[in-house]
């Protein structure tokens, strides 16, 4: 495996799956059956990562919408903005916290301290619109669960991240972020090292375990039925990493 100094190519490689993930499924099993001969296998080096829509189908993190009776809080919010209203009710229980509601924009910040779009609730991708999905209760521990499970079939240790769609305060668009993640450092502090320059860095660390996300974003896009890929060639940094510690705590966080 190169160093963090040394120049590297990175491949990203797509995992496509037959089928729909369903409750009842080991995603690790559809996952390595999917990565069967001649398609590609994981290697050691490698890092897995994955949409979270196929951790929550596993995990049966699924909400009838047919079983949701909106307030009258939620319905008109909904008519006013075309939404649906039993969407906007799952995501405000979801809540601990409600940042910004505004012009049909609902931002939030989840149990798992995420601050995002509808509490990460959503209906798209999912079944057709029947249910909606929810966020994996604990993605670190989902992250976890799947590391350990590939390590026992394959006796090889693959950090595995698993990602989500957020927006961005001041920027358009979406981009992939590390929701859960294990087997890995989610970040790299270089604070102590000097840049080729000699000028020492004092307040440098790199969220890569999002950065990783968003590479993989260019392959598992949202039509793309691709919801895995094998990034390799990135000189990972082993260890009990998790995406919470990618969460700006609010004693540091200057817009709370």
């Amino acid at each position: 495996m190169p160093t963090p100094n040394q120049s590297r190519e990175l491949r990203i490689i797509p995992v496509s799956l037959a089928d729909e993930i369903r409750p009842v499924d080991s995603l690790a099993e559809k996952l390595l059956q999917a990565m069967q001969h001649p398609k590609p296998s994981l290697q050691a080096g490698d890092i897995l990562i994955v949409k979270h829509k196929i951790v929550s189908k596993a995990e049966d993190q699924l909400v009838p919408l047919e079983k949701i009776k909106p307030s009258a809080s939620s319905r008109a919010w909904a008519k006013r903005y075309n939404l649906d209203a039993r969407v906007t009710e799952i995501a405000l229980a979801e809540s601990i916290r409600v940042v910004r509601r505004k012009r049909g924009v609902l931002i939030t910040e989840t149990r798992h301290g995420f601050v995002c779009a509808n509490s990460g609730v959503d209906a798209s991708n999912v079944d057709g619109g029947r249910n909606a999905l929810l966020l994996p209760k604990d993605p670190d521990r989902s992250a976890a669960q799947l590391h350990r499970a590939l390590k026992k079939r394959l006796n090889l240790s693959i950090p595995v991240i698993i990602t989500d769609s957020f927006g961005r305060p001041w920027r358009e668009g979406l981009t992939e972020v590390a929701i859960g993640v294990a087997g890995m450092k989610a970040m790299h502090d270089f604070r102590g090292d000097r840049d080729p320059h000699g000028y020492p860095l004092r307040v440098t660390i790199e969220a890569v375990a999002d950065e990783l996300a968003c590479a993989a974003g260019l392959v598992c896009g949202k039509l793309a039925r691709t919801p895995a890929c094998i990034i390799r060639g990135f000189p990972y940094r082993p260890g009990r990493g998790r995406a919470r510690d990618l969460i700006r705590p609010s004693s540091t966080d200057l817009f709370r």
